[in-house]
């Protein structure tokens, strides 16, 4: 029982040596005893490696969130990987900037990243390297890729009561960009 709240001590020896700053790997847990790894890893290029040792230890992919994140006053799209191994959720999360723009593919270690990477493509203009199938899955194709990302802040989007107001200000500033 221990061993499932502290993780795979295999896995997160694995995983903090893919970390380069001295505060990039957190653990916690929440008041249900759920247990949570965080780890920053120092470039979005060690997420295949990343994706590799959580492959190799039998994790599923859960889940991919793309985000922005200000950091003095110049905005940085940050990606994190959701895995679950045993019960424990582990995060690994990549900034994407100047010097690294782009997330490698991980679809060819979980079938299933196919459809959070091109998400991820398509709503927010993120670029998947390798990615074996990038074609759009639901946006029409008249709207620009990231238009999401560009066009409808995090807190507007996050309310399910504004999806009226959501496509009218995609539309609206997709006329506006055209003009």
């Amino acid at each position: 029982m221990q061993e499932t709240i502290n993780g795979n001590a295999k896995v997160i020896e694995g995983l903090s040596a893919l970390c380069t700053e001295d505060d990039a790997v957190h653990h916690s847990t929440d008041s249900f005893g759920n247990a949570f790894h965080w780890f920053r890893l120092g470039t979005p290029r060690m997420l295949q490696d990343a994706a590799a040792i959580m492959s190799e230890a039998k994790a599923r992919l859960c889940m991919t969130t793309a985000y922005n994140r200000r950091q003095l006053s110049e905005p940085m799209q940050e990606v994190c990987y959701h895995f679950e191994l045993d019960g424990v959720v582990y995060n690994m999360t990549v900034t994407l900037n100047g010097e690294w723009p782009t997330v490698p593919s991980i679809t060819p270690l979980f079938a299933n990243a196919d459809w959070h990477e091109r998400e991820m493509m398509e709503l927010y203009g993120i670029q998947v390297t390798g990615h074996p199938n990038p074609t759009r899955l639901f946006l029409d194709e008249e709207l620009d890729a990231g238009i999401l990302n560009e066009a409808v802040p995090l807190s507007i989007m996050m309310n399910g009561a504004c999806t009226t107001d959501l496509w009218e200000r995609i539309l609206n500033d997709k006329e506006r960009n055209h003009e």
